[in-house]
């Protein structure tokens, strides 16, 4: 996701992998040549990226449908963005107290989200690892050089979810380092997927497919009565192709890749994804990460974490926690490797690309 998470936030989501905004879409018809069945379609612009609803067999002048799916956006950017001074993030963030901070019900639940993918993952995923993505280079402005290692060491003594102390009876928050701050751009947008899914079943509705930015959430079937078919896309920085399709349904999935954004200085190149535990670009080669899941909210924050773990954490941690996990690994050769955990293979249309 090229812009994504709640609101406007910044074009690299924290140390979060550019999700393939188009990694993953929907693969409508590619099984017939026949005419697909009437379908509701809603699309448009949110968070800084863009949103697509399927609704088969839906009527196509039900404006409920539509107000229940902006709704559930715009209330996740009104909470979430970073990008908004009203938000309730950019509150958070200004909170600079080790006082408890009231927030919404929603906040606290992503934050919890958040914290148990950090704590799942040894800290590969952490949401207040923004000021170490600004030093490298990759927040809102370009800097010249990479940080020094005194900088760095600084810096990671003001991050660290474990900072990030969350109360479920307020709900509240409380910061242990007053400075520190998060960034919900790695999670917020499959919480949106989530959350749309939720208000669709609440007016009934058992077919769908929700997308916001690349993150996916499909249930029962499509129009022709076919499960969803989902483009997981090839890692290429030149263009865009389906590597490999997966036929889903009642499952939500989310891709991130780290092959698109990257800088080069001192004659070193360097991708954008952090490691939080160490301050630094992560040096495996995994190209991307694809997580298949209940929730895509869930979905959305490991992909991220497994991009920085690399091939062997990241299946070690598929395998522990159950996970239905596809890596993309590139060689030194420029070849592709394909690392997918035993619950992902379930879920494969075929067993070649």
């Amino acid at each position: 996701m090229a812009d994504s998470g709640a609101g406007r936030h910044r074009p690299h989501l924290a140390y979060r992998a550019a999700t393939l905004g188009a990694a993953l879409a929907a693969l409508c018809g590619c099984a017939s040549r026949e005419p697909s069945p009437p379908a509701l379609e809603l699309a448009g612009a949110t968070m800084g990226t863009s949103y697509r609803v399927t609704l088969p067999g839906a009527p196509r002048d039900d404006r409920a449908i539509g107000a229940a799916v902006r709704q559930a956006l715009d209330r996740v950017d009104a909470l979430m963005s970073t990008y908004r001074a009203d938000s309730e993030v950019s509150r958070l963030n200004r909170h600079e107290s080790s006082e408890p901070l009231s927030v919404s019900a929603e906040t606290h639940a992503v934050l919890a989200a958040a914290q148990e993918v950090s704590s799942a993952t040894g800290g590969a995923f952490d949401i207040t690892v923004g000021p170490l993505v600004d030093a490298w280079g990759f927040g809102p402005e370009e800097t010249s050089a990479p940080p020094s290692a005194e900088t760095v060491r600084g810096l990671i003594e003001r991050t660290g979810w474990q900072k990030l102390v969350l109360d479920a009876q307020g709900p509240a928050v409380r910061k242990t380092v007053p400075q520190l701050r998060i960034d919900l751009s790695a999670i917020a947008k499959g919480y949106a997927v989530d959350l749309v899914a939720e208000a669709l079943e609440r007016l009934g509705y058992r077919h769908y497919f929700v997308e916001v930015g690349g993150e996916i959430r499909a249930a029962g079937r499509r129009a022709d009565g076919n499960l969803w078919r989902i483009g997981v896309e090839r890692p290429d920085s030149a263009g865009r192709s389906v590597h490999r399709i997966l036929r889903l349904s009642d499952t939500a999935v989310a891709t991130s890749g780290n092959y698109r954004n990257f800088r080069e200085a001192d004659g070193q190149r360097f991708g954008h994804v952090l490691d939080p535990r160490t301050g630094r670009p992560t040096a495996n080669r995994v190209a991307s990460a694809t997580v298949l899941d209940s929730s895509a909210m869930r979905a959305d924050a490991l992909a991220t974490a497994l991009l920085v773990l690399g091939e062997r954490e990241g299946m070690a941690l598929a395998e522990r926690e159950d996970l239905a996990v596809l890596l993309l690994v590139e060689g030194a050769d420029e070849s592709l490797s394909e690392f997918k955990s035993p619950k992902f293979r379930a879920k494969m249309e075929d067993d070649s690309p």
